[in-house]
């Protein structure tokens, strides 16, 4: 499997993506990302290259956002004074699942930022998603807190504000990795 950035014309694949990503998990019970995500949000997180995909030959198995820019009102100003990048939109096709490919996602998303000078690979994840919250731990995040204050992205009040961190570290994830090399954070040591 390759990792490469998303191209504007992946929009429409992403946005429906996030739209079975929805469905699967209301079938569990959760009410995660049931509001669509604004289509010119994601086309300009595309632009600025934080947006990647996963690919399996044609097929695109997963996605992740990692950009040096966290959103506003979740992080303290020490910890963001801190060299870290953040994870966001982390998703794997159903017909992937069972792989670990998530996991090996959060690898690639770590060794990419500490090759740009990150402390730190820091997440929010869906506040009432037990679940999700169980499998970031699992995979060696810490929990920080909850932040209930605040609006989301995409409208509405903030839904997705458990927030975990670990550190960023080089990694075997497996994929071939052809995105272009990191900028080195202007906060890096």
């Amino acid at each position: 499997m390759i990792i490469t950035p998303a191209e504007p014309n992946d929009v429409s694949k992403l946005l429906i993506f996030r739209e079975e990503a929805a469905a699967w998990l209301r079938g569990l019970g959760s009410d995660q990302w049931s509001r669509p995500y604004p289509a010119d949000k994601l086309l300009a997180t595309i632009e600025a290259g934080t947006v990647f995909m996963l690919r399996d030959g044609h097929t695109t198995a997963g996605t992740i956002t990692l950009t040096p820019e966290a959103e506003e009102g979740l992080w303290t100003e020490e910890e963001l004074a801190e060299p870290s990048m953040f994870i966001n939109k982390l998703t794997v096709a159903r017909e992937y699942a069972g792989h670990d490919l998530g996991g090996r996602l959060l690898d690639w998303a770590g060794d990419r930022a500490h090759r740009a000078g990150a402390r730190w690979i820091r997440l929010d994840a869906w506040t009432t998603n037990d679940r999700l919250q169980r499998y970031y731990l699992e995979h060696g995040f810490t929990y920080v807190r909850t932040v209930r204050e605040g609006n989301a992205v995409n409208g509405g009040p903030r839904v997705s504000g458990w927030l975990a961190q670990r550190m960023a570290r080089l990694a075997n994830h497996g994929f071939t990795d052809l995105t272009p090399a990191p900028a080195r954070l202007p906060d890096a040591a």
